[in-house]
């Protein structure tokens, strides 16, 4: 451990140098600077696997939506086959209902039109 600036003072009162004053500061500055670049290397690395992390998260999370968006795609596309399907079946039980409901539709749009 470096000297502590009392250290120094004591020194002083008891007939140390100058010089020994500012040999003991520039140690102290120097185990200061040497301490700071322990931590900024510390904090560095811990940034670094942090970032690592956060990275591969966001990866898996992009790769589980983008999974979930195709099997939504998927449902939705069979929804509307299937839709379409029965539709298709409905009209060919029932020709002339679906005539009257497509003519029924009609003339309510067009009354609602109308009234504007």
């Amino acid at each position: 451990m470096a000297p502590s600036i009392l250290h120094s003072a004591r020194a002083k009162r008891n007939g140390g140098s100058l010089h020994d004053i500012e040999a003991s500061i520039e140690e102290q500055i120097e185990h200061l600077r040497n301490e700071i670049a322990a931590f900024a290397k510390i904090v560095g690395e811990n940034s670094a696997k942090q970032s690592q992390t956060m990275r591969a998260r966001a990866e898996t999370g992009y790769e589980d939506l983008t999974a979930r968006g195709e099997e939504l795609l998927r449902e939705l596309q069979h929804g509307y086959v299937r839709g379409t399907r029965e539709m298709r079946r409905t009209v060919r039980q029932h020709p002339i209902a679906t005539i009257g409901a497509a003519a029924a539709f009609g003339l309510a749009v067009a009354l609602l039109l109308s009234r504007r």
